[in-house]
């Protein structure tokens, strides 16, 4: 799982830095697919479901699932969320990073602001005895407490032989509610926010999922290992 993660967590990192306007989607996808190959890994996303890349990359009032494309081109002021994974020795890392493309408005900076501070609130609730519902019950607080929306129909899971396990990990809920939580679980936390309402749509392509409202979407992620000492990060790049 560790090695699996920073794989994953490489390959993001990669994928940031190239963000800039005059890209396409799909040169990032290509730059992440290559580094994890480089590393004896496979990309987790590449074929899931059908999924035809192996990187999502969703731009602006794209939530989560954008497909990469040549025609996709980024431009200066856009949000760009990348979610990859890497498949490693049959285990999975999981991760996601909202990138600002060159100079991006004081708006679009809050709501980036205030989803990655919500994972972080929520993974400090990861921790032996409390329940699924302190981690969604922290971030759902710290993003509607700024005016945000938490999406509602997708959520994190757990994460390990199979990219996508049980629990469900949603980003809202109730206190000391849920599946408790146990040493050796690893989970993926994802808040996906929303600038306006937290209604989502599936464009025809059947994977886009975008704002009903057209307003910006930002999505955040960690794998982290629930450990008697607290939790613990597995896809931070040292």
């Amino acid at each position: 799982m560790k090695d699996a993660c920073r794989i994953s967590a490489e390959a993001l990192r990669a994928a940031g830095e190239a963000v800039k306007p005059g890209i396409s989607t799909l040169e990032i996808d290509t730059i992440v697919r290559q580094y994890i190959e480089k590393q004896g890994a496979t990309p987790s996303f590449l074929g899931y479901g059908g999924f035809p890349a192996s990187a999502c990359i969703s731009v602006n009032n794209v939530v989560i699932h954008g497909i990469p494309k040549p025609t996709t081109v980024l431009k200066d002021g856009d949000i760009v969320s990348i979610d990859t994974g890497a498949c490693y020795r049959g285990y999975h890392g999981d991760n996601a990073y909202t990138f600002p493309c060159g100079s991006i408005s004081a708006e679009a900076q809050r709501l980036l602001d205030a989803t990655r501070e919500s994972l972080y609130e929520g993974i400090k609730q990861a921790t032996v005895g409390n329940r699924i519902g302190d981690i969604g019950s922290a971030v759902q607080e710290y993003v509607e407490a700024r005016s945000y929306s938490v999406v509602r129909k997708y959520v994190g899971h757990g994460v390990g032989a199979k990219l996508h396990e049980d629990p469900n990990v949603p980003n809202y809920g109730t206190k000391g509610r849920g599946i408790r939580l146990l040493p050796g679980m690893t989970i993926a936390i994802e808040p996906m926010v929303n600038e306006g309402t937290h209604h989502t749509r599936v464009l025809g392509d059947k994977w886009t999922v975008v704002t009903v409202d057209g307003r910006l979407s930002a999505h955040f992620e960690h794998t982290i290992a629930i450990t008697p000492d607290g939790p613990k990060i597995l896809t931070l790049c040292e």
